[in-house]
């Protein structure tokens, strides 16, 4: 009876071990299995010449290779350092384990290590405190790996992950970064050099610990010889081999944010790549960017970004997101092409195209620049300010939009509807400006939202290509999507003319300033608020360049707008691609518009007698007719007084429950045109008192009004309407 229960005892805990056994198995861990990084990828420019090897996902460096392919004195000098014992013991080394115990008991430090490559590598898959707790799970976690994985399985696992410094993982990715040659061609100095790493790889990298790095070095060469893997002899040569390693950033020799931007799309095998990029402008760039933000460091600008695209086939060939990716102090890792920032005036180009496409305004248009307010839903106004601090009263729409004045813009907008706008951006691919028009409202044109220097050169190449939008690409023989047409060709043309014509933008702008070139070529400037951002973006028939100027991490420069701070930048790039003298050729006339003279106050053809300036202006074959104006009948009538502001039926919102301070915000500028004296206002009969200046303000009240004009010779009159503010209005909200 005794015999049959111990054998029924020996039975169960057989199966006991068994059944530990299987699970143990069935949650070990294969090392062979593991999720291995991504491949290397070599990139080139359009001709060939390698731009950098991106060696692993995201901001890691790093690659994986097959043990085979790693030099084998590597692997004596890693095993050599981390765990010489590796061939001869399972996943822990319990006598370096009590060894460095008794060390900490006798010294209150380890004197060697107790981690066994599989505990590091169970580390490294799962990153652990350097507890008592943490050690202990990180034995559980390296007997997992070894129940399920060889020996050549664990050591290829850790090779591939170990760290080498900063954001380089792996022996291949260390061995192209600092030498530029693949593992496998490591000789014994260079490994023994890069073993070495990995014990402390934030205080051994070459390039923050080297005196360090040399002693690790030789006590790994000294150990390798103990082991008998190389003679004493060797150990001295190697150590007394000059070695030239390079530093990190070089394993990148050109355009690493558009090497990373790149990479995200890339397939798990490497291989290589032809980029659209030209190395030699892409250098240029760089090197500019670099010296343009440098003289501007007294204004607290650190950053900056600019962008080159070939508008015939939408190809980068330049493309540099910060003025140096590897200096972390000023955030330089952030790519400035693709960062959302708010474009300032950038967008007033759209506002006017569509504008006109929709007969909102005329090229012959005459805009009031003055002070305007504009009910917004959460009771306050919104009153548009121009960049000059001072308005400049009626203004045709080129000076409007040449000198990116604000008002007018608004009031442009006004009138279109900021849905309308929102809608023809998104046909242009400015995919992030997501929210709805409400959240944006009247401030869209003036940039409240947020776009990508990406976004925004694809959107002006467009202009150039006369509003056929090709989207941008950075692979060579990747077509991407066929171009499509946005808006009307004539009116994108007139645009291109607007923005070329540096007469036009001389009152904000000057005359020979950084934005004029020797040649043909429009430019639009953006300057958001509080000179957070700062943009240049311009185009001849064949380049776009795009440039922006600022600090990633938001804080404002001092002082700097779009000419001063991007504008030099953008200067250097559009003469460099135009050095070799040849000029581009000409932008198209707007296709069905003349050249007619017409009054610069009026927006009329100028009748015999008149006294205004003259100026040329293309106008719609059919919109002549429109333009030109009878002779005068007398002398007395040669120029009439005319109210340009407000017109004639326009509607404004009071609001009712406004502050004492903002009633007295809510007020407009009465503005009129062809006076011969200093005009006396009045509204519903009641004369209105000048200021200083001889300008009328009058308060909005609610109800509808007559308001008059006159000279003492010529007299003019409009009727407006003011109601209450009742409800939130989509469209006229302001972005916080």
């Amino acid at each position: 009876m005794a015999a049959r229960a111990l054998t029924l005892v020996a039975i169960l805990v057989c199966a006991g071990a068994v059944a530990l056994a299987v699970i143990a198995y069935c949650s070990g861990i294969d090392a062979a299995k593991l999720t291995t990084p991504r491949g290397s990828v070599t990139y080139t420019d359009r001709s060939g010449i390698v731009l950098g090897t991106v060696l692993g996902a995201g901001s890691d460096h790093a690659v994986s290779v097959p043990l085979r392919s790693v030099s084998p004195q590597f692997l004596q000098a890693v095993v050599a350092a981390e765990d010489a014992r590796f061939w001869r013991h399972g996943a822990v080394d319990f006598r370096s384990l009590l060894r460095a115990a008794r060390d900490y008991a006798v010294f209150g430090e380890a004197r060697s290590g107790g981690s066994t490559i599989s505990m590091q590598l169970a580390r490294l898959i799962d990153p652990m405190p350097s507890t008592i707790g943490g050690k202990l799970r990180q034995i559980v976690m390296a007997e997992r790996i070894s129940i399920r994985s060889t020996k050549t399985s664990v050591l290829e696992a850790y090779v591939n992950r170990a760290p080498m410094g900063g954001n380089v993982y792996g022996v291949e990715a260390a061995s192209r970064t600092y030498f530029g040659e693949p593992a496998a061609d490591l000789d014994l100095a260079q490994a023994a050099l890069l073993a070495a790493i990995p014990n402390d790889p934030d205080h051994l990298a070459p390039d923050s610990g080297w005196n360090a790095l040399r002693r690790r070095q030789r006590f790994i060469l000294e150990r390798m010889a103990s082991l008998g893997e190389i003679t004493p002899a060797q150990a001295g040569g190697a150590f007394a081999e000059t070695l030239a390693v390079r530093s990190r950033e070089l394993g990148i020799a050109d355009a690493p944010h558009a090497l990373f931007y790149l990479y995200r799309d890339a397939g798990a095998g490497g291989g290589r790549v032809r980029t659209t990029l030209d190395r030699d402008l892409q250098r240029f760039v760089a090197a500019q960017t670099e010296d343009v933000v440098g003289a501007l460091h007294d204004f607290h600008v650190t950053d900056a970004a600019a962008l080159v695209v070939n508008n015939r086939s939408g190809n980068v060939l330049a493309y540099v997101g910060s003025p140096d990716y590897f200096s972390d102090s000023v955030l330089g890792r952030n790519d400035g092409v693709q960062a959302l920032r708010q474009p300032g005036s950038s967008l007033k180009p759209f506002t006017y195209e569509l504008a006109l496409e929709r007969g909102t305004i005329r090229s012959t248009s005459i805009l009031a620049d003055t002070a305007a307010a504009y009910a917004l839903p959460n009771g306050t106004l919104y009153e548009p300010q121009d960049y000059s601090g001072k308005f400049s009263g009626p203004v045709r729409v080129r000076y409007a939009l040449a000198n990116s004045l604000n008002a007018p813009a608004v009031q442009v907008l006004s009138r279109l509807g900021v849905d309308a706008l929102l809608a023809r951006l998104h046909e242009l691919g400015f995919n992030h400006l997501d929210r709805p028009a409400s959240y944006y409202g009247l401030g869209l044109t003036l940039g409240g939202g947020e776009v990508s220097l990406w976004e925004l050169v694809q959107a002006y190449s467009a202009v150039a290509r006369g509003g056929r939008l090709l989207p941008l690409t950075l692979v060579a023989g990747n077509d991407g999507a066929p171009p499509q047409d946005v808006g009307e060709t004539p009116y994108w043309q007139l645009i291109a003319d607007i923005l070329a014509d540096p007469y036009a933008r001389a009152k904000s702008f000057g005359v020979g300033s950084v934005l004029q070139m020797p040649f043909p070529a429009a430019v639009k400037t953006g300057t958001s608020s509080d000179f957070r951002d700062t943009w240049t973006v311009g185009f001849t028939r064949d380049f776009t360049v795009g440039v922006w100027v600022g600090n990633f991490d938001g804080t404002p420069m001092r002082g700097v707008s779009g000419v001063t701070g991007a504008g030099p930048l953008w200067n250097r790039i559009m003469l460099h691609l135009y050095e070799n003298g040849d000029e581009p050729a000409r932008f198209d006339s707007p296709r069905g518009f003349v050249r007619a003279p017409i009054c610069a106050t009026t927006g009329h053809a100028p009748a015999r007698g008149t006294q205004c300036a003259i100026v040329k202006e293309w106008v719609r074959r059919e919109d002549v007719a429109m333009v030109e104006a009878p002779p005068p009948r007398s002398p007395a009538a040669a120029q009439e007084l005319q109210i340009v502001f407000p017109h004639d039926g326009d509607v404004f919102v009071q609001n009712p429950t406004a502050t004492a301070l903002q009633a007295r915000e809510q007020r407009i500028a009465l503005h009129a045109s062809g006076a011969k004296a200093n005009v006396r206002w009045s509204v519903a009969g009641t004369t209105l008192a000048l200021d200083a200046g001889g300008n009328a303000f009058w308060p909005l009240r609610v109800g509808t009004w007559r308001i008059a004009a006159s000279d003492g010779l010529r007299h003019d009159a409009v009727t407006i309407r003011v109601v209450p503010q009742r409800e939130k209005r989509p469209g006229f909200s302001r972005s916080p």
